[in-house]
């Protein structure tokens, strides 16, 4: 091995564990809020590329709508408010990733199906495509969907009525 694969392996295992200790920070901070709402569920964490991603999951599903909220509203809020907490205690901006009772995990699967719906109306029509205004997590799933399609698409307009264009190959 040359000097340059074990630092670079060592970086990569230095980026693991700091991604590992946020989502302890989170689950540990979420934990509490549960405990504080008097809500069940469990938590699951994992690291999903280059962020930290931590779930709470439960068996009946209906408390934890609460913590959802009206179209994810009080699960961005929830996620912000993680992301604060693991910045108090490590100094770092986290990215961190949270879901509840699965809502983003089917967000995702719906907004994929979203890009690739219109990656092939622009394929067909030739035509730029106008999205309707999304968050930025939203945004992200559907150009990652438009990319694995083979076209391209833009972020445009000014927060919270940013939006996507799906443009033409």
């Amino acid at each position: 091995m040359t000097e340059g694969t074990t630092s670079a392996a060592a970086e990569g295992a230095d980026t693991l564990t700091r991604l590992e200790q946020e989502g302890e920070i989170a689950a540990d901070y979420l934990e509490g809020l549960l405990d504080i709402a008097d809500l069940d569920g469990d938590i699951d964490m994992d690291v999903e590329g280059d962020r930290a991603s931590v779930s709470i999951i439960s068996d009946s599903g209906r408390d934890l709508n609460k913590l959802v909220g009206r179209e994810g509203e009080v699960l961005e809020a929830l996620q912000e408010l993680t992301r604060l907490a693991v910045h108090r205690e490590t100094g770092d901006r986290s990215r961190l990733m949270l879901d509840i009772g699965g809502y983003r995990a089917q967000k995702r699967a719906e907004l994929a199906e979203l890009g690739a719906k219109a990656a092939a109306e622009v394929k067909s029509s030739g035509a730029p495509v106008k999205l309707q205004p999304m968050t930025p997590f939203e945004r992200k799933v559907v150009h990652d969907a438009v990319k694995a399609a083979g076209l391209r698409s833009e972020s445009e307009g000014e927060e919270p009525q940013r939006f996507v264009v799906v443009l033409p190959a």
